[in-house]
């Protein structure tokens, strides 16, 4: 028993999260907690919790409300994320995992009472039991997870962006027919050689977009269909682990990663719209087609000086029915003033996208042996058919993020300011960019 106490080690995160133990954490803290439940160490659990705090100046899209009053621009604090995640292996062939938390809690929302911050619920992010069927060539597994189809991205970890958050756009149908990214239903995934794949069939939530119904499709909520993905990429250099979903943003140098993906969603009829008819109007049911290819690269360039440049790049092509398009924002700061009040801009929509994203590690030496700074920047694309100005022209979204990484322990402790230009598109004849800063301050342990 002394034996086994004494083999409580520091474990998790990185290897859990796509990397090896040491991939991008701190040397000291190792790979976070592992505690094993046998002699061996071949039956173990392992526990990781971690906080996203934001600081935030954000200049408000027009006509913003914040409790009732008129607000051109806000300074916030908010809770971008806060999670527990555990799982278990009673053998090599089976694994459990449960992934609990809240997100975006601010003062104003995110709260348990839709009109206010306080109270949020913890729920459910992924809760899956799996079985290994050949090796590494198969594994299947059942319930509330995260083996999501299209892109690398719809499946980034969150402990480890480049920037300092996703764009959202990666996650098309977040809280439409999902809960939070995530589905009920059943995966297959393994590597074959150097290719490394997942499949998933799942259950559709119920729509939370009122299934309004008009002219402009929007989620069906009679539709019963079943829900398809898959991602396929095949790894050139270094092999990603496998053993959960979550695809890491930047490696800090410690592997050599060069992939090509590519991936879809497929839902029958998922949307509906109104169409005129001679006699009146009509019902039309359009299916959800999204496709994305994609390709990541993380290169050491120094190893004595511990430079590297991590860079992602990705297509997607999304049809989500006739001129659907979904306006996002994440943390928002006001509490009224339409889909387009505060930070809010048009995310999905049925159209095409790029992101590109890019970041340096600066040289060890740049402010000490254990701090290391990593400049950034990113680049989000939207060219939707639904937003069209008063000429009928198509208005593209375009949002610039550009910022640095101060990693204090790796990802384990790290601050992120980040300044993004964002389009304001209250007036699509008119558009008007607004500027927001964050400062993200994350710890996971």
């Amino acid at each position: 028993m002394k034996k086994l106490l004494l083999s409580v080690v520091a474990g998790l995160g990185l290897c859990c999260f796509g990397g090896s133990a040491m991939a991008q954490g701190s040397e000291l803290y190792g790979a976070g907690l592992k505690v094993p439940l046998n002699e061996d160490g071949s039956k173990y659990f392992r526990l990781i919790a971690w906080n996203q705090v934001w600081i935030r100046y954000n200049e408000n899209n027009s006509g913003s409300i914040r409790n009732g009053e008129a607000v051109d621009n806000t300074f916030d604090i908010g809770l971008r994320r806060s999670r527990v995640l555990l799982y278990a292996q009673i053998s090599p062939r089976f694994l459990i995992l449960t992934h609990f938390g809240i997100n975006n809690q601010n003062a104003v929302s995110g709260g348990l009472a839709s009109t206010d911050g306080k109270k949020p619920q913890l729920y459910m992010h992924d809760a899956w039991t799996e079985y290994r069927i050949f090796d590494k060539s198969l594994s299947i597994g059942a319930g509330l997870h995260y083996w999501n189809g299209i892109s690398r991205m719809t499946s980034a970890s969150t402990l480890n962006f480049l920037a300092y958050d996703a764009p959202i756009s990666n996650w098309p149908t977040i809280e439409a027919i999902d809960q939070f990214a995530r589905m009920i239903g059943m995966y297959a995934k393994g590597k074959v050689g150097k290719l490394d794949y997942r499949m998933a069939i799942n259950e559709p939530f119920l729509t939370n977009t009122g299934g309004a119904i008009g002219p402009v499709a929007n989620y069906n909520p009679r539709h019963n269909n079943k829900v398809y993905q898959g991602y396929f990429n095949y790894q050139f250099w270094d092999q990603e682990s496998n053993l959960l979903p979550y695809f890491v943003g930047t490696y800090l140098g410690s592997k050599k990663v060069f992939n090509l993906g590519a991936g879809f969603m497929h839902n029958g009829d998922g949307m509906w719209r109104e169409e005129a008819t001679l006699g009146g109007t009509r019902v039309v049911e359009e299916d959800i087609d999204l496709f994305g290819v994609d390709a990541f690269m993380d290169l050491p360039l120094n190893q004595e000086k511990g430079t590297a440049i991590t860079a992602y790049a990705v297509y997607y092509n999304y049809d989500f029915g006739r001129n659907h398009v979904r306006n996002i924002g994440i943390l928002n700061p006001a509490t009224e003033g339409g889909s387009l009040r505060g930070n809010a801009f048009p995310t999905v929509g049925t159209g095409d996208m790029v992101y590109a994203q890019a970041g340096f590690l600066l040289p060890k030496e740049t402010l000490g042996e254990k701090s290391r700074l990593q400049p950034y920047a990113a680049f989000n694309y939207g060219n939707f058919d639904g937003l069209q100005d008063s000429g009928g022209d198509k208005v593209p979204v375009k949002v610039l993020d550009v910022g640095a990484n101060l990693f204090m322990e790796g990802h384990n402790a790290k601050f992120t300011l980040n300044y993004r230009n964002r389009p304001d598109f209250t007036n699509i004849n008119d558009i008007k960019y607004r500027p927001e800063l964050t400062l993200q301050a994350m710890i996971y342990l």
